[in-house]
């Protein structure tokens, strides 16, 4: 069996047998790469620690006929611990890792990756607020896999901005004109938000209040779900 190495994040786990683990992780080169890690759920495995959900790793794997066996692992970003010890990163990275999963169904792509490993990163650092990472995230990482979303010019006919009706099926936001009937009005400063949050510009981001934050969330989520097609299952945990 042909013996490769890759670097992954880990998006979940589950158990196998008495003492195996199956790993999904989002790799760097092949897209979705799904493993047994033998042994990992004995308190003598040296790398079960390193296969945690949020984990960054350089794996070393055989390829096997339906899944690989990974072999050997070590940890590129320590990412898990800092998440998963606050529920409101854990709520957030969840939904990160869910989306990367569903986005991740088709070619391999190192921008996804390269972003996913960056958004692991800033929700570990607890320097900026889950859901604002949680949602710079969905908006680039939708923009990546080929649905960018427009927040100035009206997304259907093109007349100048700003705006602030938005209708998600159409792709962002649109003038009085093309509104639909029932579409959201939002708030200027929370379109705003939008923009930066699609572009990264974190420094106006931070700036944005929390109505503002609120609504730029219920956008984000709703342009993800109807972009998958279907719900995530992270929207649905519980807030504290």
């Amino acid at each position: 069996m042909p013996l490769y190495r890759e670097q992954g994040v880990v998006l979940r786990t589950h158990k196998l047998g008495e003492a195996d683990r199956i790993v999904t992780m989002l790799s760097r080169d092949r897209g979705l790469l799904r493993g047994v890690a033998k042994g990992v759920r004995r308190t003598s495995s040296k790398f079960g620690a390193r296969l945690e959900p949020f984990m960054v790793a350089d794996v070393q794997c055989f390829e096997g006929r339906s899944l690989d066996t990974i072999t050997q692992a070590e940890t590129l970003g320590a990412y898990g611990p800092a998440i998963s010890a606050d529920y409101d990163r854990y709520r957030a990275g969840s939904v990160i890792v869910e989306t990367a999963e569903r986005l991740a169904e088709g070619d391999p792509s190192r921008p996804l990756y390269e972003l996913l490993v960056g958004a692991l990163r800033t929700l570990a650092a607890a320097r900026i607020s889950p859901e604002l990472v949680r949602d710079g995230y969905l908006l680039r990482a939708l923009s990546i896999a080929g649905w960018t979303p427009g927040f100035v010019d009206c997304v259907r006919c093109g007349a100048a901005g700003p705006h602030t009706a938005v209708v998600v099926q159409l792709g962002g936001v649109v003038c009085e004109d093309c509104r639909t009937p029932g579409s959201p009005r939002l708030d200027p400063g929370s379109i705003l938000l939008l923009g930066a949050l699609l572009s990264g510009n974190w420094d106006d981001a931070l700036q944005a209040s929390e109505r503002e934050r609120g609504q730029a969330a219920g956008i984000a989520a709703a342009y993800t779900q109807w972009h998958l097609e279907r719900g995530l299952r992270s929207f649905r945990a519980p807030r504290r």
